[in-house]
C-alpha cells in the first residue's frame, strides 16, 4: 500500500477521533462524517446508511445526496445497490452504478448524476449494521488502496455506533442495547423466566478504536500475541497424552496464533490507524462474515477456532471478560453462543433461564437444563451481540421466544402468565397423591426422567411414581477422564437411596451422536444418529460397559436393581448385552458381593426394526421402554436437531399411532411390560393419544406429571381411541385436529 494513502487514511481516522471527542449531537457528527469522508477519499458523495429494524435500511447522512433525502430514504435488506450490500456483507465496488446487478433509482435523492460506486458493510463482529457509500461521477472503479482505507474507516464507525455516538432522533438513530426487542428460538426446556442477562462470555467493548501512536500499538500488539502464544503451548504441554481432539484444537490455535498472514494484517490496520484492539476485531469481524458463508464443517471448525483466538487475544489488550461468580445477579438469566455441561452444573440452580445463540434440543446442556428445570430457549440469532450483562430479560421457553429490556406492557402480559402458571401448579399439586385412573378405569402409571442428584427430590413434588429413564452418561460427560468405578457406585447408591422403596430404571451408557465424551478417541461419522453410538459403543468397549454394571450391582447392595440398555435394533445385541450382564453377576458372586434381591434386564425401542424383532425377543426381554425421541426421527426420517423438518411431522400422525399399536399388541401377548418415555409422553394431548392407545406408563419431566395426570383424570380412553380410529378410517393424516376438537367440547 502506498505510503500516500496510508497517510491519507491516518489523517481521516484522526479526524474521526477528534469527531469521537466533540459533544456534537448525533445527527451533526454522522453529517460532519459524511463531510469529511468524502472529502478525503476525494468523492463527490458519501453517504451512511443504518438499520432502522431488522430488515430496512435508511440514509441517515449524506454529502452530496439531497439533504431532504435524508431519514426519507429507505430500503429493504437486498434491495438496490446498498440493500444489496448490506444482505451479502460484501463490498460493491462499479465504475458504472446504473448498469450493476440490483440498482435501484432513487429519484429523491438527485443520485442520478453519480456513475461510480462503493458500499462497504458498517460490521461488528458479523453483525451488520449499516452500509457506507462512496459515489462520483467519473466512471470509475475505486481502487484497491481506497477499498481498503473505507473498509477500516466503516470498522470505526461500528465502533462508534456501538458506543453510542450517533444517538438521534429516529429508528435508526435509536441507541444501541437499549430499545426492546424480541427473538425467537425453539423451546428445549419449557418454563417462564424474568431476571437480568449473565453472558458466559462478556463481550469486550473496544473504546479506543483510533490509535494516536501507531509504533506504540504494534508494540502492544506484538506484546499481547506472544502472551497469547504461551498460553496456547501452556495448554499444549498440560494437555499432552490426553484427548487426541482437544490436542488438534490446540494445535489449531497455535497456527493461528503464529500464522504471519494474521500478524501481518493485524499491522497493517495498525499502520492505517486503528488502534491494537479494533485491528484485532477488524480481522475477527471478518472471520465471523467468511464463517456464515462457508459449509464445509472443517473450515467453519477452523474459523471458529480463529473466532476463539480473537477473543482472547482482545480480553489480554482490553483486561476485559474475567468473570467472577461473585458478579452474579440475585435473577440471572444465562447467555451464551454454546455452552458445555460440565460449565452449566457450575453456575447449577442459581440461574433462572438459560439463551443459547446455537444449541439444540437434544444437547449435553439441554439435558442438564431440564434436570434443573431452568428455562431453555435454542437457536436465539443475535442474542450474544444484542444483549449486555445486566439488561432486564423475559424467557418464554414455552414458545422459544426471549423479550429483551422489554416494554411496561410486555412484563406485565408476561408476569400474568406466569401468575396464572403458579395457581395451575397449586391445582396440579392438589391431584399430587392422587392414582392416575381415567374416567373409563384405565389406571395410568406416571415416573419421571432424571439424571442427576439434583432430580432426584422432584420424585416427592411432583408425585412420580418412580424414575422410569435414569440417564447415567451425565457423569461421564462432565468430567475430563474416566471416572472410577468406586465413584460410580457412590453415584448410583445415592440414587437408589434417594428414591427409597420407588424403582428406578438406569439406562446404561448413551454416548456417541451428540455426546462425544472428552476422553475418547471421537470418531468422525458423516451422520453420527446412525453410527456408533449407545450399545454399540458398549459391546465395541465391553471393559467400560462391565464396570458400569460392576458399579449398578455394588450399588443395589441387595436390593432391587433394573437395568436398560438404550438403542438397540436388533435381538442379539440384547442377548449380548445381556450375556455381559450375567457374566458380570457371576463375577461378582465369586468376589462375595451381595446380589440385587430382583434384578430386571430391559431394552429402549428407538429403533423401528426392534418393532418388528421375533416374538421370542419380547418374550425374553424382562420390559421394554419406546424411546419416543429417536423412535420418532428415525420413523419420518427426520433429524429432531433440523429444523427445517424436525416440526414437519406430527406424533399424532395415524401411522406413527398405528406403529405404537403394534407394539402394545405384541407386547401384551408376551406380558411384556412396556413404558414409553420422551418429550412427547410429557405433552397432554399427546400422553392421552399414547395412552389411548394402549400405553399405561409414561416417562417424562417432572414438571409435566401434573399437567398429563389432570387431563387423564378427566379423560375416557374408550372415547378418545374411537376418534382415532375414525380418524384413521377416513384417511387422516393426524389425528390431532380431530383430538383437539373433542378437547374442546369434552374436557
Amino acid at each position: 500500500m502506498a505510503d500516500g494513502t496510508e497517510t491519507e487514511s491516518r489523517k481521516l481516522l484522526r479526524r474521526l477521533r477528534e469527531e469521537m471527542a466533540s459533544e456534537a449531537a448525533g445527527q451533526e457528527r454522522l453529517d460532519r462524517i459524511t463531510h469529511l469522508i468524502a472529502d478525503s477519499i476525494r468523492s463527490e458523495v458519501c453517504s451512511i446508511y443504518l438499520f432502522r429494524d431488522q430488515d430496512t435500511l435508511e440514509l441517515c447522512a449524506t454529502e452530496g445526496l439531497s439533504p431532504e433525502a435524508v431519514h426519507k430514504t429507505r430500503m429493504r435488506m437486498g434491495e438496490g445497490l446498498v440493500g444489496r450490500v448490506a444482505k451479502s456483507g460484501k463490498v460493491v465496488n462499479t465504475a458504472n452504478a446504473p448498469s450493476a446487478k440490483g440498482f435501484r433509482y432513487m429519484p429523491e435523492t438527485g443520485e442520478e448524476r453519480f456513475s461510480s460506486f462503493l458500499g462497504v458493510p458498517v460490521q461488528r463482529l458479523g453483525e451488520t449494521l449499516g452500509v457506507l457509500v462512496v459515489q462520483s461521477r467519473e466512471a470509475r472503479e475505486f481502487t484497491a488502496d481506497e477499498v481498503y482505507a473505507l473498509e477500516v474507516v466503516a470498522m470505526v464507525l461500528a465502533e462508534m455506533a456501538e458506543l453510542g455516538a450517533f444517538v438521534g432522533e429516529g429508528a435508526a438513530l435509536s441507541p444501541l442495547h437499549q430499545q426492546s426487542v424480541q427473538l425467537s428460538g425453539g423451546p428445549a426446556q419449557e418454563g417462564s423466566a424474568e431476571g437480568h442477562v449473565w453472558l458466559h462470555e462478556p463481550r469486550v467493548v473496544v473504546t479506543n478504536p483510533i490509535a494516536e501512536d501507531p509504533h506504540r500499538e504494534r508494540e502492544r500488539l506484538s506484546d499481547a500475541v506472544e502472551e497469547l502464544r504461551v498460553g496456547v503451548d501452556k495448554m499444549l504441554e498440560i494437555s499432552q497424552g490426553g484427548d487426541k481432539e482437544q490436542l488438534q484444537v490446540l494445535e489449531a490455535y497455535r497456527m493461528f496464533a503464529n500464522s504471519k498472514g494474521w500478524m501481518r494484517r493485524m499491522e497493517e490496520d495498525i499502520a492505517l490507524g486503528l488502534s491494537a484492539e479494533a485491528a484485532v476485531e477488524k480481522e475477527q469481524s471478518q472471520a465471523r462474515a467468511r464463517m456464515g458463508q462457508v459449509t464445509d464443517p472443517y473450515l467453519r471448525e477452523r474459523l471458529a477456532d480463529l473466532d476463539d483466538l480473537s477473543n482472547r487475544l482482545l480480553r489480554i489488550l482490553t483486561g476485559q471478560g474475567g468473570t467472577n461468580g461473585k458478579d452474579l445477579p440475585p435473577d440471572p438469566i444465562l447467555i451464551a453462543r454454546n455452552i458445555g455441561p460440565g460449565d452449566l452444573l457450575e453456575y447449577g440452580r442459581s440461574l433462572k433461564g438459560i439463551v443459547l445463540e446455537e444449541g439444540s434440543v437434544g444437547s449435553h446442556a439441554t439435558i442438564v437444563a431440564r434436570a434443573l428445570a431452568i428455562p431453555l430457549v435454542v437457536h436465539v440469532g443475535r442474542i450474544t451481540t444484542e444483549a449486555l450483562n445486566g439488561d432486564h430479560i423475559l424467557v418464554d421457553g414455552d414458545n422459544g421466544v426471549v423479550h429483551l429490556r422489554p416494554e411496561d406492557t410486555v412484563v406485565t402480559a408476561f408476569r400474568d402468565k406466569v401468575a396464572m402458571h403458579a395457581k395451575a401448579q397449586e391445582r396440579y399439586a392438589s391431584i399430587r397423591e392422587t392414582p392416575t385412573v381415567t374416567q373409563d378405569g384405565a389406571r395410568i402409571s406416571l415416573v419421571m426422567n432424571a439424571g442427576l442428584m439434583a432430580d432426584l427430590p422432584s420424585l416427592g413434588t411432583s408425585g412420580a411414581e418412580g424414575v422410569g429413564l435414569f440417564r447415567t452418561e451425565l457423569q461421564f460427560l462432565v468430567r475430563n477422564q474416566m471416572p472410577k468405578r468406586s465413584e460410580l457406585v457412590m453415584q448410583y447408591q445415592r440414587v437408589l437411596d434417594a428414591a427409597g422403596d420407588k424403582r428406578v430404571v438406569f439406562r446404561t451408557l448413551d454416548i456417541g451422536s451428540d455426546k462425544v465424551l472428552p476422553y475418547m478417541k471421537h470418531v468422525d461419522e458423516p451422520n453420527p444418529a446412525l453410527g456408533w453410538r449407545a450399545i454399540r459403543v458398549g459391546l465395541d468397549k465391553r471393559g467400560v460397559m462391565r464396570m458400569q454394571l460392576q458399579a449398578l450391582l455394588r450399588a443395589a447392595n441387595g436390593r432391587p436393581l433394573t437395568i436398560m440398555f438404550p438403542f438397540v435394533a436388533q435381538a442379539d445385541e440384547f442377548r449380548e448385552a445381556r450375556w455381559e450382564v450375567n457374566k458380570t453377576i457371576e463375577r461378582e458372586k465369586k468376589l462375595g458381593h451381595v446380589l440385587p434381591e430382583k434384578l430386571e434386564v430391559g431394552a429402549m425401542l428407538e429403533t423401528p426394526s426392534l418393532g418388528f424383532a421375533p416374538q421370542k425377543f419380547f418374550e425374553e426381554v424382562d420390559f421394554i421402554s419406546i424411546g419416543g425421541n429417536d423412535l420418532k426421527q428415525f420413523f419420518f426420517a427426520a433429524d429432531r436437531e433440523n429444523e427445517l423438518v424436525r416440526r414437519r411431522y406430527d406424533t399424532l400422525n395415524v401411522s406413527f399411532l398405528s406403529f405404537i399399536e403394534r407394539i402394545v399388541e405384541r407386547c401384551e401377548i408376551s406380558k411384556t411390560p412396556l413404558s414409553f418415555c420422551g418429550e412427547d409422553a410429557g405433552r397432554p394431548v399427546e400422553a392421552l393419544c399414547l395412552a389411548a392407545m394402549g400405553m399405561r406408563t409414561l416417562s417424562m419431566r417432572p414438571a409435566s406429571i401434573g399437567p398429563v395426570k389432570s387431563l387423564l383424570l378427566r379423560s375416557n380412553l374408550q372415547d378418545v381411541r374411537k376418534i382415532i380410529a375414525d380418524s384413521r378410517h377416513r384417511g387422516e393424516q393426524s389425528v390431532r385436529p380431530a383430538v383437539m376438537d373433542w378437547l374442546r367440547h369434552q374436557v
